[in-house]
Protein backbone atom coordinates (compact mmCIF):
# COMPACT_ATOMS: atom_id res chain seq x y z
CA UNK A 1 0.00 0.00 0.00
CA UNK A 2 2.33 2.41 1.08
CA UNK A 3 4.44 1.62 -2.30
CA UNK A 4 1.05 2.39 -4.28
CA UNK A 5 0.93 5.72 -2.72
CA UNK A 6 4.19 6.95 -2.57
CA UNK A 7 4.05 5.69 -6.47
CA UNK A 8 0.25 7.83 -7.15
CA UNK A 9 2.66 10.73 -4.95
CA UNK A 10 5.39 10.91 -7.51
CA UNK A 11 3.20 10.74 -10.51
CA UNK A 12 1.26 13.59 -9.41
CA UNK A 13 4.02 15.52 -8.90
CA UNK A 14 5.40 15.24 -12.45
CA UNK A 15 1.79 15.52 -13.90
CA UNK A 16 1.61 19.06 -11.47
CA UNK A 17 4.87 19.53 -12.91
CA UNK A 18 3.96 19.25 -16.93
CA UNK A 19 0.98 20.72 -16.34
CA UNK A 20 2.54 23.72 -15.06
CA UNK A 21 4.95 24.04 -18.37
CA UNK A 22 2.08 23.64 -20.17
CA UNK A 23 0.45 26.67 -19.20
CA UNK A 24 2.46 28.03 -22.06
CA UNK A 25 0.70 26.33 -24.27
CA UNK A 26 -2.61 27.76 -22.55
CA UNK A 27 -1.26 31.09 -23.43
CA UNK A 28 -0.08 30.05 -27.09
CA UNK A 29 -4.18 29.22 -27.86
CA UNK A 30 -5.34 32.01 -25.59
CA UNK A 31 -3.05 34.56 -27.50
CA UNK A 32 -3.39 33.18 -31.12
CA UNK A 33 -7.79 33.41 -31.21
CA UNK A 34 -8.31 36.57 -28.56
CA UNK A 35 -7.87 39.04 -31.84
CA UNK A 36 -11.05 37.63 -33.60
CA UNK A 37 -13.19 38.44 -30.57
CA UNK A 38 -11.62 42.52 -31.14
CA UNK A 39 -11.22 42.68 -34.32
CA UNK A 40 -13.95 44.42 -35.13
CA UNK A 41 -13.65 47.25 -32.27
CA UNK A 42 -9.82 47.20 -33.88
CA UNK A 43 -11.64 48.55 -37.02
CA UNK A 44 -13.93 50.64 -36.02
CA UNK A 45 -11.93 52.26 -33.60
CA UNK A 46 -8.68 53.26 -35.85
CA UNK A 47 -11.16 53.65 -38.84
CA UNK A 48 -8.99 50.85 -40.99
CA UNK A 49 -10.12 48.64 -43.98
CA UNK A 50 -9.23 45.41 -44.35
CA UNK A 51 -5.82 45.22 -45.90
CA UNK A 52 -4.70 47.50 -42.45
CA UNK A 53 -6.83 44.40 -39.78
CA UNK A 54 -5.53 41.68 -41.89
CA UNK A 55 -1.78 42.42 -41.28
CA UNK A 56 -2.54 43.15 -37.37
CA UNK A 57 -4.16 39.83 -37.08
CA UNK A 58 -1.65 37.85 -39.48
CA UNK A 59 1.49 39.91 -38.38
CA UNK A 60 1.56 37.75 -34.99
CA UNK A 61 2.39 34.75 -36.65
CA UNK A 62 5.78 36.26 -38.00
CA UNK A 63 6.45 37.04 -34.44
CA UNK A 64 5.82 33.81 -33.72
CA UNK A 65 8.01 31.97 -36.08
CA UNK A 66 11.33 34.27 -34.52
CA UNK A 67 9.98 33.49 -31.03
CA UNK A 68 10.36 29.54 -32.44
CA UNK A 69 13.17 29.85 -33.98
CA UNK A 70 14.99 31.92 -31.18
CA UNK A 71 13.45 29.73 -28.21
CA UNK A 72 14.93 26.63 -28.23
CA UNK A 73 18.81 28.54 -28.62
CA UNK A 74 18.00 30.60 -25.39
CA UNK A 75 16.48 27.33 -23.91
CA UNK A 76 20.34 25.59 -24.37
CA UNK A 77 21.57 28.71 -22.54
CA UNK A 78 19.73 29.74 -20.01
CA UNK A 79 18.01 26.74 -19.19
CA UNK A 80 14.43 25.67 -19.98
CA UNK A 81 12.31 27.32 -16.77
CA UNK A 82 13.85 30.79 -17.08
CA UNK A 83 13.25 31.05 -20.80
CA UNK A 84 9.44 30.48 -19.37
CA UNK A 85 10.12 33.25 -17.42
CA UNK A 86 11.57 35.58 -19.92
CA UNK A 87 8.04 33.89 -22.50
CA UNK A 88 5.80 34.76 -19.48
CA UNK A 89 7.38 37.89 -18.99
CA UNK A 90 6.44 39.19 -22.97
CA UNK A 91 3.33 37.87 -22.65
CA UNK A 92 2.58 40.12 -20.14
CA UNK A 93 4.00 43.13 -21.32
CA UNK A 94 2.63 42.75 -24.63
CA UNK A 95 -1.02 41.81 -23.63
CA UNK A 96 -0.87 45.45 -21.61
CA UNK A 97 0.96 47.15 -24.68
CA UNK A 98 -2.05 45.74 -26.68
CA UNK A 99 -4.67 46.84 -24.58
CA UNK A 100 -3.51 50.50 -24.57
CA UNK A 101 -2.09 50.68 -28.17
CA UNK A 102 -1.73 54.50 -29.53
CA UNK A 103 -2.34 53.67 -32.99
CA UNK A 104 -3.26 50.57 -35.17
CA UNK A 105 0.50 50.57 -35.74
CA UNK A 106 1.89 50.24 -32.57
CA UNK A 107 -1.13 47.65 -31.85
CA UNK A 108 0.91 45.47 -34.81
CA UNK A 109 3.81 46.24 -33.20
CA UNK A 110 3.07 44.55 -29.59
CA UNK A 111 1.21 42.02 -31.91
CA UNK A 112 4.43 40.99 -33.06
CA UNK A 113 5.65 40.67 -29.86
CA UNK A 114 3.30 38.74 -28.57
CA UNK A 115 3.83 36.06 -31.34
CA UNK A 116 7.68 36.02 -29.97
CA UNK A 117 6.56 34.88 -26.87
CA UNK A 118 3.75 32.18 -28.37
CA UNK A 119 6.38 30.76 -31.07
CA UNK A 120 8.79 30.38 -27.49
CA UNK A 121 5.83 28.92 -25.92
CA UNK A 122 5.38 26.37 -28.48
CA UNK A 123 9.08 25.34 -28.24
CA UNK A 124 9.42 25.47 -24.92
CA UNK A 125 6.63 23.60 -23.15
CA UNK A 126 7.26 20.35 -25.31
CA UNK A 127 11.13 20.16 -25.00
CA UNK A 128 10.53 20.39 -21.35
CA UNK A 129 7.44 17.91 -20.48
CA UNK A 130 9.65 15.49 -22.51
CA UNK A 131 12.74 16.13 -20.97
CA UNK A 132 11.21 15.46 -17.27
CA UNK A 133 8.30 12.81 -18.30
CA UNK A 134 9.03 8.99 -17.45
CA UNK A 135 9.28 7.39 -21.20
CA UNK A 136 6.18 5.27 -20.20
CA UNK A 137 3.87 8.46 -19.64
CA UNK A 138 5.75 10.69 -22.03
CA UNK A 139 3.02 10.24 -24.59
CA UNK A 140 0.33 11.22 -22.24
CA UNK A 141 2.05 14.08 -20.32
CA UNK A 142 3.19 15.52 -24.20
CA UNK A 143 -0.13 15.81 -24.56
CA UNK A 144 -1.07 18.01 -21.93
CA UNK A 145 0.44 20.56 -24.37
CA UNK A 146 -2.20 20.62 -27.19
CA UNK A 147 -4.71 20.41 -24.56
CA UNK A 148 -3.38 23.32 -22.63
CA UNK A 149 -3.95 25.07 -26.17
CA UNK A 150 -7.18 23.76 -27.30
CA UNK A 151 -8.23 24.64 -23.67
CA UNK A 152 -6.87 28.58 -24.69
CA UNK A 153 -8.45 28.76 -27.61
CA UNK A 154 -11.95 28.10 -25.51
CA UNK A 155 -11.41 29.88 -22.75
CA UNK A 156 -10.22 32.93 -24.74
CA UNK A 157 -13.83 32.63 -26.71
CA UNK A 158 -15.75 32.58 -23.41
CA UNK A 159 -13.71 34.95 -21.95
CA UNK A 160 -14.57 37.70 -25.14
CA UNK A 161 -18.05 36.53 -25.08
CA UNK A 162 -18.51 37.48 -21.15
CA UNK A 163 -17.10 40.95 -22.00
CA UNK A 164 -18.67 42.27 -24.71
CA UNK A 165 -22.33 41.39 -22.58
CA UNK A 166 -20.44 43.19 -20.30
CA UNK A 167 -19.94 46.29 -22.40
CA UNK A 168 -23.96 45.67 -23.95
CA UNK A 169 -23.17 43.26 -26.68
CA UNK A 170 -20.88 45.96 -28.79
CA UNK A 171 -16.96 45.60 -28.47
CA UNK A 172 -16.74 49.36 -29.10
CA UNK A 173 -18.65 50.05 -25.97
CA UNK A 174 -16.92 51.66 -23.14
CA UNK A 175 -16.37 49.16 -19.51
CA UNK A 176 -14.29 50.38 -16.66
CA UNK A 177 -12.85 53.06 -18.54
CA UNK A 178 -11.90 51.12 -21.91
CA UNK A 179 -13.43 50.16 -24.93
CA UNK A 180 -14.25 46.67 -24.11
CA UNK A 181 -12.22 45.21 -26.73
CA UNK A 182 -9.04 46.44 -25.11
CA UNK A 183 -9.97 44.47 -21.98
CA UNK A 184 -10.44 41.19 -24.49
CA UNK A 185 -6.47 41.89 -25.24
CA UNK A 186 -5.58 42.86 -22.41
CA UNK A 187 -6.89 39.90 -20.12
CA UNK A 188 -4.34 37.87 -21.28
CA UNK A 189 -1.96 39.23 -18.88
CA UNK A 190 -3.43 36.98 -16.03
CA UNK A 191 -2.48 33.84 -17.26
CA UNK A 192 1.37 35.44 -18.13
CA UNK A 193 1.54 36.31 -14.47
CA UNK A 194 0.25 32.72 -13.60
CA UNK A 195 2.87 31.26 -16.16
CA UNK A 196 5.66 32.83 -14.81
CA UNK A 197 4.60 32.39 -11.48
CA UNK A 198 4.40 28.31 -12.07
CA UNK A 199 8.00 28.64 -14.39
CA UNK A 200 9.85 30.20 -11.29
CA UNK A 201 8.83 26.81 -8.82
CA UNK A 202 8.97 24.10 -11.24
CA UNK A 203 12.26 22.17 -11.32
CA UNK A 204 14.85 22.77 -14.41
CA UNK A 205 15.34 19.84 -16.68
CA UNK A 206 17.84 17.34 -15.82
CA UNK A 207 19.32 17.30 -19.22
CA UNK A 208 20.09 20.89 -19.19
CA UNK A 209 21.69 20.69 -15.51
CA UNK A 210 23.74 18.34 -16.45
CA UNK A 211 24.70 19.81 -19.77
CA UNK A 212 25.47 23.02 -17.14
CA UNK A 213 27.46 20.09 -14.59
CA UNK A 214 24.97 20.46 -11.99
CA UNK A 215 24.75 16.52 -11.27
CA UNK A 216 23.62 16.89 -8.27
CA UNK A 217 20.74 19.19 -9.22
CA UNK A 218 19.92 16.62 -11.76
CA UNK A 219 20.28 13.91 -9.45
CA UNK A 220 17.49 15.59 -7.47
CA UNK A 221 15.05 16.24 -10.06
CA UNK A 222 15.69 12.80 -11.47
CA UNK A 223 14.81 11.31 -8.44
CA UNK A 224 11.44 13.64 -7.82
CA UNK A 225 10.35 12.58 -11.88
CA UNK A 226 11.30 9.20 -12.60
CA UNK A 227 10.70 7.71 -8.75
CA UNK A 228 12.74 5.61 -6.15
CA UNK A 229 12.58 2.70 -7.76
CA UNK A 230 15.32 4.01 -10.70
CA UNK A 231 18.85 3.34 -10.88
CA UNK A 232 20.05 7.07 -10.74
CA UNK A 233 23.65 6.44 -11.60
CA UNK A 234 22.95 4.68 -14.49
CA UNK A 235 20.28 7.65 -15.49
CA UNK A 236 23.08 10.13 -15.11
CA UNK A 237 25.72 8.05 -16.73
CA UNK A 238 23.50 7.61 -20.17
CA UNK A 239 23.16 11.10 -19.47
CA UNK A 240 26.35 12.43 -19.53
CA UNK A 241 27.37 9.58 -22.34
CA UNK A 242 25.14 11.10 -24.99
CA UNK A 243 26.56 14.86 -23.84
CA UNK A 244 29.82 13.81 -24.55
CA UNK A 245 29.11 12.33 -27.91
CA UNK A 246 27.64 15.05 -29.40
CA UNK A 247 28.70 18.62 -29.62
CA UNK A 248 27.53 22.41 -28.19
CA UNK A 249 24.14 22.07 -30.18
CA UNK A 250 24.60 25.62 -32.78
CA UNK A 251 21.75 25.44 -36.20
CA UNK A 252 25.29 24.43 -37.36
CA UNK A 253 24.68 21.10 -35.81
CA UNK A 254 21.33 20.46 -37.94
CA UNK A 255 23.55 20.58 -41.13
CA UNK A 256 23.22 17.45 -43.04
CA UNK A 257 23.68 16.18 -46.77
CA UNK A 258 20.11 16.00 -46.87
CA UNK A 259 19.73 19.76 -48.49
CA UNK A 260 21.60 21.18 -46.29
CA UNK A 261 19.69 19.67 -42.85
CA UNK A 262 19.76 16.56 -41.16
CA UNK A 263 17.27 14.13 -42.26
CA UNK A 264 15.76 13.81 -39.02
CA UNK A 265 15.29 18.34 -39.00
CA UNK A 266 13.75 17.74 -42.19
CA UNK A 267 10.96 15.06 -40.45
CA UNK A 268 10.40 17.82 -38.30
CA UNK A 269 10.03 20.53 -40.02
CA UNK A 270 8.01 19.14 -42.89
CA UNK A 271 5.37 17.02 -40.28
CA UNK A 272 5.20 21.18 -38.80
CA UNK A 273 3.78 22.58 -42.43
CA UNK A 274 1.51 19.39 -42.95
CA UNK A 275 0.10 20.10 -39.52
CA UNK A 276 -0.72 23.32 -40.93
CA UNK A 277 -1.08 23.02 -44.48
CA UNK A 278 -4.26 20.46 -44.11
CA UNK A 279 -5.95 24.20 -43.20
CA UNK A 280 -6.92 23.67 -39.95
CA UNK A 281 -6.65 26.95 -38.49
CA UNK A 282 -8.73 27.96 -41.29
CA UNK A 283 -11.83 26.13 -38.70
CA UNK A 284 -10.87 28.39 -36.11
CA UNK A 285 -9.71 31.42 -37.48
CA UNK A 286 -12.56 32.39 -40.32
CA UNK A 287 -14.96 29.61 -39.53
CA UNK A 288 -17.74 32.49 -38.99
CA UNK A 289 -17.20 34.21 -42.36
CA UNK A 290 -16.89 31.35 -43.97
CA UNK A 291 -20.31 29.56 -42.66
CA UNK A 292 -21.55 33.07 -43.46
CA UNK A 293 -20.36 32.51 -47.10
CA UNK A 294 -22.81 29.72 -47.71
CA UNK A 295 -25.65 31.56 -46.12
CA UNK A 296 -25.54 30.36 -42.79
CA UNK A 297 -26.91 33.31 -39.99
CA UNK A 298 -23.85 34.79 -38.31
CA UNK A 299 -25.98 34.00 -35.05
CA UNK A 300 -25.09 30.32 -35.75
CA UNK A 301 -22.05 30.80 -37.44
CA UNK A 302 -20.98 31.96 -33.95
CA UNK A 303 -22.30 29.08 -32.71
CA UNK A 304 -21.03 26.57 -35.01
CA UNK A 305 -17.34 28.05 -34.42
CA UNK A 306 -18.05 27.04 -30.28
CA UNK A 307 -18.92 24.18 -31.09
CA UNK A 308 -15.74 23.26 -33.12
CA UNK A 309 -13.41 24.27 -29.67
CA UNK A 310 -15.77 21.47 -27.96
CA UNK A 311 -15.09 19.02 -30.32
CA UNK A 312 -11.49 20.26 -30.27
CA UNK A 313 -11.03 19.33 -26.52
CA UNK A 314 -12.88 16.20 -27.46
CA UNK A 315 -10.89 15.31 -29.51
CA UNK A 316 -7.65 15.91 -27.72
CA UNK A 317 -8.65 14.08 -24.94
CA UNK A 318 -9.16 10.78 -27.06
CA UNK A 319 -5.48 11.78 -28.23
CA UNK A 320 -4.32 11.54 -24.66
CA UNK A 321 -6.13 8.41 -24.01
CA UNK A 322 -4.04 6.66 -27.11
CA UNK A 323 -0.80 8.25 -27.72
CA UNK A 324 0.38 5.73 -25.10
CA UNK A 325 -1.23 3.02 -26.40
CA UNK A 326 -1.12 2.74 -29.90
CA UNK A 327 1.67 4.82 -30.66
CA UNK A 328 2.63 8.28 -32.60
CA UNK A 329 2.59 6.77 -36.10
CA UNK A 330 -0.96 5.02 -35.72
CA UNK A 331 -2.43 8.20 -34.74
CA UNK A 332 -1.16 9.94 -37.69
CA UNK A 333 -2.38 7.82 -40.09
CA UNK A 334 -6.15 7.50 -38.81
CA UNK A 335 -5.95 11.14 -38.65
CA UNK A 336 -4.46 11.94 -42.05
CA UNK A 337 -7.00 9.19 -43.43
CA UNK A 338 -9.67 11.20 -41.49
CA UNK A 339 -9.09 14.29 -42.78
CA UNK A 340 -8.70 13.36 -46.29
CA UNK A 341 -11.92 11.90 -46.27
CA UNK A 342 -13.83 14.89 -44.02
CA UNK A 343 -12.26 17.56 -46.14
CA UNK A 344 -13.29 16.00 -49.76
CA UNK A 345 -16.32 15.42 -48.30
CA UNK A 346 -16.48 19.28 -47.25
CA UNK A 347 -15.22 20.64 -50.99
CA UNK A 348 -18.01 18.37 -52.62
CA UNK A 349 -21.00 19.76 -50.37
CA UNK A 350 -18.94 23.58 -50.59
CA UNK A 351 -19.61 23.07 -54.59
CA UNK A 352 -23.29 23.05 -54.02
CA UNK A 353 -23.46 26.70 -52.82
CA UNK A 354 -26.34 28.30 -55.16
CA UNK A 355 -27.27 32.04 -54.79
CA UNK A 356 -30.72 32.33 -53.27
CA UNK A 357 -33.05 35.98 -53.06
CA UNK A 358 -28.63 37.33 -53.66
CA UNK A 359 -28.17 35.38 -50.64
CA UNK A 360 -25.46 32.03 -50.82
CA UNK A 361 -26.98 28.93 -49.50
CA UNK A 362 -26.34 25.50 -49.30
CA UNK A 363 -29.34 23.12 -49.94
CA UNK A 364 -30.09 20.09 -48.41
CA UNK A 365 -28.78 17.45 -47.78
CA UNK A 366 -25.16 19.43 -48.68
CA UNK A 367 -25.86 21.87 -45.81
CA UNK A 368 -25.58 19.65 -42.65
CA UNK A 369 -23.12 17.10 -44.90
CA UNK A 370 -20.99 20.23 -45.05
CA UNK A 371 -21.12 20.69 -41.06
CA UNK A 372 -20.75 17.61 -40.24
CA UNK A 373 -17.44 17.24 -42.33
CA UNK A 374 -16.09 20.34 -41.10
CA UNK A 375 -16.80 19.00 -37.49
CA UNK A 376 -15.46 15.61 -38.23
CA UNK A 377 -11.63 17.24 -39.96
CA UNK A 378 -11.41 19.02 -36.47
CA UNK A 379 -12.27 15.56 -34.47
CA UNK A 380 -9.53 13.71 -36.66
CA UNK A 381 -6.88 16.61 -36.50
CA UNK A 382 -7.38 16.92 -32.61
CA UNK A 383 -6.96 12.98 -31.69
CA UNK A 384 -4.17 13.21 -33.91
CA UNK A 385 -1.91 16.30 -35.75
CA UNK A 386 -2.97 18.03 -33.37
CA UNK A 387 -1.22 16.50 -30.41
CA UNK A 388 0.82 13.54 -32.10
CA UNK A 389 3.44 16.39 -34.13
CA UNK A 390 4.05 18.10 -30.79
CA UNK A 391 4.67 15.41 -28.91
CA UNK A 392 7.11 14.11 -31.64
CA UNK A 393 8.50 17.19 -31.74
CA UNK A 394 9.30 17.10 -28.11
CA UNK A 395 11.26 13.21 -28.61
CA UNK A 396 12.16 12.70 -32.00
CA UNK A 397 15.33 14.34 -32.14
CA UNK A 398 18.91 13.61 -30.39
CA UNK A 399 19.26 15.13 -26.94
CA UNK A 400 22.43 17.06 -27.92
CA UNK A 401 20.00 18.80 -30.57
CA UNK A 402 16.67 18.75 -29.16
CA UNK A 403 15.49 22.53 -28.67
CA UNK A 404 17.83 23.98 -31.63
CA UNK A 405 16.05 21.51 -33.59
CA UNK A 406 12.89 21.78 -32.38
CA UNK A 407 13.27 25.79 -32.73
CA UNK A 408 13.32 24.92 -36.36
CA UNK A 409 10.55 23.16 -36.77
CA UNK A 410 8.20 25.04 -34.71
CA UNK A 411 9.13 28.36 -36.87
CA UNK A 412 8.41 26.29 -40.00
CA UNK A 413 5.08 25.89 -38.31
CA UNK A 414 4.48 29.46 -38.04
CA UNK A 415 5.74 29.97 -41.40
CA UNK A 416 2.98 27.82 -42.77
CA UNK A 417 0.58 29.03 -40.53
CA UNK A 418 0.69 32.50 -41.72
CA UNK A 419 0.75 31.42 -45.39
CA UNK A 420 -2.77 29.11 -44.66
CA UNK A 421 -3.80 32.47 -42.64
CA UNK A 422 -3.01 34.89 -45.55
CA UNK A 423 -4.01 32.71 -48.12
CA UNK A 424 -7.61 31.77 -46.74
CA UNK A 425 -9.35 34.94 -47.93
CA UNK A 426 -8.18 35.32 -51.66
CA UNK A 427 -8.34 31.35 -52.11
CA UNK A 428 -11.78 30.56 -50.96
CA UNK A 429 -13.17 33.78 -52.54
CA UNK A 430 -11.69 32.35 -55.91
CA UNK A 431 -12.80 29.11 -55.29
CA UNK A 432 -13.83 27.67 -51.90
CA UNK A 433 -14.49 23.70 -53.18
CA UNK A 434 -11.13 23.58 -54.85
CA UNK A 435 -9.42 25.43 -51.54
CA UNK A 436 -11.03 22.90 -49.22
CA UNK A 437 -9.60 19.98 -52.22
CA UNK A 438 -6.61 21.33 -52.18
CA UNK A 439 -6.59 21.10 -48.51
CA UNK A 440 -7.86 17.33 -48.89
CA UNK A 441 -4.76 16.78 -50.99
CA UNK A 442 -2.16 17.68 -48.61
CA UNK A 443 -3.70 15.05 -46.08
CA UNK A 444 -3.24 12.74 -48.38
CA UNK A 445 0.35 13.57 -48.66
CA UNK A 446 0.75 13.93 -45.17
CA UNK A 447 -0.38 10.00 -44.61
CA UNK A 448 2.12 8.91 -47.19
CA UNK A 449 5.01 10.94 -45.95
CA UNK A 450 3.99 9.20 -42.47
CA UNK A 451 3.98 5.79 -43.92
CA UNK A 452 7.82 6.34 -44.89
CA UNK A 453 9.46 8.49 -42.73
CA UNK A 454 7.92 8.75 -39.60
CA UNK A 455 9.68 6.45 -37.35
CA UNK A 456 7.41 4.98 -34.11
CA UNK A 457 9.09 6.92 -30.29
CA UNK A 458 6.30 5.29 -28.59
CA UNK A 459 8.12 3.49 -24.70
CA UNK A 460 11.72 4.69 -25.81
CA UNK A 461 14.24 7.09 -23.71
CA UNK A 462 15.02 10.20 -24.95
CA UNK A 463 18.81 8.94 -25.15
CA UNK A 464 17.91 6.47 -27.96
CA UNK A 465 16.78 9.01 -30.07
CA UNK A 466 18.75 9.81 -33.40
Amino acid sequence: MATRDTHQEHLGHVVFITAAAAIGGFLFGYDSSVINGAVVGIQRHFAVGPVEIGIVVAIALLGSAVGAWTGGRLADRWGRTRTMQVAAALFAISSIGQMLPFTVYDLALWRVLAGVAIGMASVLGPAYIAEVAPPAYRGRLGSFQQLAIVLGIAVSQLVNYVIARLAGGDVNNPLWGLEAWQWMLGACVVPALLYWLFAANIPESPRYLVMAGRDQQARKVLAEVEGAGVDLDVRLREIHQVLRTEEKPTLRDLRGSALGLLPIVWVGIILSVFQQFVGINVIFYYSSVLWQSVGITQANSLLISFSSSVINIIGTFIAIALVDRIGRKPLLLIGSAGMAVSLATAAWAFSAAETVNGSPQLPSPQGPIALMAANAFVLFFALSWGVVVWVLLGEMFPNRIRAAALGVAASAQWIANWAITVTFPVLSEWNLPLTYAMYAGFAVLSFLFVTRWVRETKGRRLEEMG
